[in-house]
Order: C-alpha cells, then sequence, then structure tokens
C-alpha cells in the first residue's frame, strides 16, 4: 500500500449516541478496512467522525495564542522534569536521537489531569479540555472497531484496557503542537527538522492537521510519502504498544515533519493536535495471539524505557 487510505467512520462515529445500537456487522466491515489499513502502512484518515471542524479551529486558534506570546510568559507553564502536562520549547525535543539537533517546534502537553495552565488565558483550559474529551470518546470508539477487525471476541477488549483515562492511573495526553515559521535570518542547523523521524509509542494515536502540510508517513518499501491534509478528515495511526500487542500484524509507522523547503511554505507556520492513546498504566500487554513473540510487560515499564530517553 502505497497511499494512505480514507475510511467513512459515518456508522460509528460521534454523532450516534447510542454505541450498543450500531450491529457488529457494521463494526466488521469497519473494522476490516481499519486493520487493512494499520496492517499495510499503519495509517489512514477517518471521515465523518464526529468531531465538528469549528471545534479543532477554536483549540488552533487558542494554541496560537499561547505560542505567540513573549517567552517569559510561556515559561510559567513549563513541563516539569517528572511530569507529563505543560509546554515544551523550542528545540527542547528529540524525536530522532541520531539527529544531532532538538526538534524545531514547540509543544504543549494536557492529560486529564492537568493542573498546570496560562493565568493569563482563563478560556484556554476550558477549550483544550472539551476537545481532549471528545477526541477520547471517539479513540475509545476507534478501538471497538479494532477490536472487532482482529476477530477478538468482546468489542470490548482494548476499550476496557483504557479504562483509566481521565483519572489517575493512565497518562493518556493530547498535544498541540506548532511548528513556527522559519524567518529569512533564521539559520536552520545541519540536520534540524520540525519533528524527527519517530514512530509513537502508544497504542493510538489520533491527529488533528491545519491545511499547511509536512507530515511524511514511511511505507514498507521504506518511502516517505505525505499525509497531505484532507479537510473534516482526522489522521489516525496506532504505536509501538499496539504493534507489540498484536504480534506485529498492525505496525507502528514511522513518520516525521521535515522543514519546508519552498520558499512561501517555509515563511508559515504549521499547526496540530494529537491525542496520544496509552493503556491504564497497569495494564499488561500480552501478544494477542498467545505467540509470546513478546515478553508481556505492562505499560508504565514500557513507557518509562521510551519516553525519557527522547528528552
Amino acid at each position: 500500500m502505497s497511499s494512505i487510505p480514507v475510511i467513512d467512520f459515518q456508522k460509528y462515529g460521534l454523532h450516534i449516541e447510542k454505541v450498543e445500537s450500531v450491529p457488529r456487522e457494521a463494526l466488521k466491515e469497519l473494522g476490516d478496512q481499519m486493520c487493512k489499513a494499520l496492517q499495510n502502512i499503519g495509517f489512514c484518515y477517518l471521515k465523518n467522525h464526529g468531531v465538528p471542524d469549528a471545534q479543532l479551529k477554536h483549540v488552533l486558534e487558542y494554541s496560537k495564542k499561547f505560542f505567540s506570546q513573549p517567552l517569559e510568559e510561556k515559561v510559567k507553564c513549563a513541563k516539569p522534569d517528572e511530569g507529563y502536562d505543560g509546554w515544551i520549547g523550542l528545540e527542547k525535543e528529540n524525536l530522532n536521537l541520531e539527529r544531532p539537533v532538538g526538534d524545531y517546534k514547540e509543544t504543549y502537553n494536557i492529560t486529564p489531569t492537568c493542573e498546570i495552565w496560562p493565568t493569563n488565558m482563563p478560556e484556554f483550559e476550558n477549550v483544550l479540555m472539551d476537545f481532549l474529551k471528545k477526541c477520547i470518546d471517539l479513540a475509545l470508539r476507534v478501538f471497538d472497531v479494532i477490536s472487532v477487525g482482529l476477530n477478538l471476541e468482546d468489542k470490548n477488549f482494548f476499550r476496557n484496557c483504557h479504562k483509566l483515562i481521565g483519572q489517575r492511573g493512565n497518562v493518556t495526553a493530547l498535544r498541540s503542537l506548532f511548528y513556527p515559521a522559519i524567518p529569512m535570518e533564521k539559520e536552520i542547523k545541519e540536520g534540524q527538522v520540525r519533528c524527527g523521524e519517530h514512530s509513537d509509542y502508544g497504542t493510538l494515536t489520533l491527529l488533528f492537521q491545519d491545511l499547511v502540510g509536512g507530515l511524511e508517513v514511511k511505507t514498507r518499501d521504506g518511502d516517505y510519502i505525505p499525509a497531505t491534509p484532507i479537510s473534516s478528515t482526522i489522521v489516525v495511526n496506532i504505536g509501538d504498544m499496539m504493534q507489540r500487542w498484536t504480534a506485529d500484524k498492525l505496525i507502528a509507522t514511522k513518520h516525521r515533519v521535515l522543514i519546508p523547503n519552498e520558499e512561501p511554505i517555509k515563511r508559515q507556520s504549521r499547526q496540530s493536535a494529537a491525542l496520544f492513546v496509552v493503556p491504564d498504566s497497569f495494564s499488561v500487554i500480552t501478544c494477542l495471539d498467545d505467540s509470546e513473540k513478546y515478553p508481556p510487560i505492562t505499560c508504565i515499564d514500557y513507557l518509562y524505557g521510551k519516553f525519557y530517553e527522547k528528552f
């Protein structure tokens, strides 16, 4: 598969109030499509998912307002070394350790129990928390579809392994990402990119892009192809833990955001918002096919090994 398929989520989107009313046959159809995409390229687009465009617009607007503040304001919300929530500054994160310098981006991380908020932007918390809750609701529905697509008897299998989302004991997080425009006078360091090549750590990622573009996805042939923004769609991919859980049936694909070569695009900022979903901290990741291809490991132990080496 050399392109990223678009899947119509109309039959199970957030506009469907009662998930129990959706027959398993409909979930199976969606699950087969999604698992085929996640098996072949690790990514897909979702349309008719139920997250309003207007809500995403507000998230990006308020996020840009925060990121556009002077450094002395943003640093008041800096992420603690041992925490998950808060602002991470330009070049502070390096997602590909083979690259010599940090990524040319800023982020604001938010878990459902976040207590770090800009005091000069009281509306920021409500806008992002409302969006986070909606994204979590959608992610749980995507898990139902994947469970059925994998022919698991219990369609709630993955949902049940993430039941502490929104509470202590699960570090699922929303990241608002900001890639600043490159000033004319700015000299980019050798090897620097906006976001280094990496695969995600968790089970599922929902990515909302603006229309600037720049995300690239690695195919099984080793080539990077653009994940071109499509209006009103979400980019969905899985992470390393889901690949491990499925004994490599589904793949966690590397992706990146380079610094554009084209002059007009280089002078534009880029934004996205991503929900990075992980299981409950003490959920045990064991190969679903009983192959024991990977030894069992708890979510929190896996994250400690993967997450902190990147900072």
